[in-house]
């Protein structure tokens, strides 16, 4: 099992989860974060997280967290459970889950968020480790539907959006 956070240096949580599945699904991943905004717990299932535990919850959490993965469940924060699950009984009524309605793929908000953070074209390719002409073509799609002319309106989107 490999715990990490969101925010790391050099590498986010979110691609680290990606690239330790990628590598073997039999690796568990724990995510023990700060972060309370259920767009990183979507993407980090999206990726293939198997625990998201908040570290205000980490003394009660953990080492319960820990011992689900290892038995093959996946285990979420208690606070943000509520809101996973009204957003999943909406969706299942029939209403809008919020990650249809948003105009940007989970791959787009990725790119925008580390836009956000400040890194380079040539940064993001070597991350993501993916070519600097398709950064650049993710950004002028990114910026095509957000209707937005230059990099400061696509950090004020990421910030209004609470996604750094």
């Amino acid at each position: 099992m490999i715990i990490l956070d969101i925010s790391m240096p050099n590498l986010r949580g979110i691609e680290a989860t990606k690239e330790v599945k990628r590598i073997s699904e039999n690796i568990k991943v724990l995510i023990l974060t700060v972060h309370k905004k259920k767009e990183y717990l979507y993407y980090l299932i999206y990726a293939g997280t198997d625990g998201y535990i908040l570290k205000e919850e980490a003394i009660t959490e953990l080492f319960s967290a820990i011992k689900i993965i290892r038995e093959g469940s996946s285990n979420i924060s208690l606070s943000l459970n509520s809101e996973l699950t009204r957003d999943l009984i909406r969706f299942q009524q029939g209403g809008e889950a919020y990650w249809l309605t948003e105009p940007l793929s989970v791959r787009e908000k990725e790119d925008l968020m580390l836009i956000a953070e400040g890194m380079s074209n040539k940064e993001i390719a070597k991350l993501l480790t993916i070519s600097i002409n398709t950064v650049q073509n993710h950004r002028s799609i990114i910026k095509k539907k957000l209707n937005a002319k230059n990099t400061a309106n696509l950090v004020r989107y990421t910030v209004s959006k609470g996604y750094v």
